[in-house]
């Protein structure tokens, strides 16, 4: 008769199997160490301030065109809520037709911004050019004309 307390015959005690486990754990740590080609730094980064980061009011930040484009689309979109629901009830107009009448105004008013833009840009006054020289100063006005010709090239400058 076997007590419960004792290995079943043949068989290894489940104590050595754990105890095995942990020493081949021990080597192979050990071995990693010898042979570890990295060094991992695991101290933890100083932290800047100690309020942590919220998300701010406002629009994010971006381009001025893109601010004032995005400002033209809301106001042409708001203006044509009331005519599109207006006719989305009456139930009489197709959806891609609505979409055709009330997109266009947008991409008009886009051009347009843009179109004032680029006039606003080219209409503002160029600096003067102010350029302060001293002593002696001799201003070359020549034009030089150059000319090439020939299997092998042969550069003539004429002034």
């Amino acid at each position: 008769m076997q007590l419960p307390e004792q290995p079943v015959a043949g068989q290894p005690d489940p104590t050595d199997r754990a105890e095995v486990r942990k020493l081949a754990y021990a080597v192979e740590t050990v071995l990693l160490e010898e042979m570890a080609t990295y060094h991992r730094d695991r101290t933890e980064l100083p932290a800047v301030g100690d309020t942590p980061p919220v998300p701010q009011p406002g629009q994010p930040p971006m381009s001025q065109w893109a601010t004032d484009a995005s400002g033209v689309l809301k106001a042409v979109s708001v203006a044509s809520l009331p005519v599109g629901g207006a006719l989305w009830i009456v139930g009489q107009v197709d959806p891609w037709a609505l979409g055709i009448i009330f997109g266009s105004p947008a991409v008009a008013a886009l051009a347009v911004a843009r179109l004032v833009a680029k006039v606003k840009d080219a209409n503002q006054t160029t600096q003067p050019v102010v350029q302060n020289y001293y002593g002696t100063v001799h201003h070359d006005e020549r034009t030089v004309t150059s000319t090439t010709r020939g299997v092998i090239a042969n550069t003539r400058n004429h002034h």
